[in-house]
């Protein structure tokens, strides 16, 4: 299979590097030149990839085409282009649903929408799909793990939960923080803390089968310290807080 990219930002770069250090049996890997030092970079990387003419020549060499580019010129990008029948498309521009799209390509395409995430480069992200479609989840597993939704309303849920990174990495920032104000070296603080919270994502990874409260509640001692904090942060709006700005993202991803 040829894969193609129209659009060379953060996500191509990640999801071709995963690519080409996968498993997938691909023909060859054709990008926009739209970014000219990250196209450079890629097909640096790899005899399997190298840079179109331009976007046209991207569909023109590509069995399924990925769609990275801004919403803000989406509409602008897609409409100049010529696709063919029955070829597969995967679209991975934010907030622009499938019938959008379709409407813009104006072909019988098969879309799919997709929300990879940075981690893909080194093939450890789980990416959402929309509709199911087993040559996209292929790749995507290959990158990682892939789920599919059989509803937009799962689609955009499942975005909604993507928007949570920042706020991760927000709860390590505050702690390692609180332990640097303690007088603790920032450094040995970091080096403790996102071990740890690695560790705990692991665990509800392999431990898939066990509801994740009976997992909050084997790793709090009754009475003691975890129950404590979680306790102290649900009584101080924490949950709600969550809850409601998770609201909030979803009614944006809705439009």
């Amino acid at each position: 299979m040829n894969i193609g990219f129209v659009g060379t930002g953060t996500i191509t770069e990640a999801m071709v590097t995963g690519m080409l250090g996968s498993t997938l049996e691909i023909g060859g890997i054709v990008v926009s030149p739209r970014n000219g030092e990250i196209a450079a970079r890629l097909a640096a990387a790899s005899n399997l990839v190298r840079i179109a003419a331009d976007n046209q020549a991207v569909v023109d060499q590509s069995d399924m085409v990925f769609l990275a580019i801004r919403p803000q010129i989406a509409e602008e990008v897609v409409t100049a282009l010529r696709f063919r029948p029955g070829q597969s498309v995967v679209s991975v521009i934010a907030a622009t649903d499938r019938a959008k799209l379709g409407a813009w390509i104006d072909q019988r395409v098969e879309i799919t929408q997709a929300i990879p995430l940075p981690f893909v480069a080194d093939r450890g992200g789980v990416t959402a799909i929309l509709p199911p479609n087993r040559e996209v989840a292929a790749i995507f597993a290959a990158l990682g793990s892939a789920v599919e939704c059989e509803t937009r309303e799962e689609y955009d849920l499942l975005a909604a939960a993507t928007a949570l990174m920042g706020s991760y990495f927000g709860i390590l920032e505050r702690t390692t923080g609180w332990l640097a104000q303690q007088g603790m070296p920032a450094d040995k603080a970091r080096a403790f803390v996102a071990p740890l919270f690695l560790s705990l994502a692991e665990t509800a990874v392999r431990h898939g089968e066990m509801p994740l409260e009976a997992l909050r509640q084997e790793f709090s001692t009754k009475g003691g310290l975890n129950e404590q904090v979680f306790e102290d942060f649900e009584r101080n709006g924490g949950t709600t807080a969550l809850t409601a700005a998770l609201d909030r993202v979803l009614v944006r991803i809705k439009g």
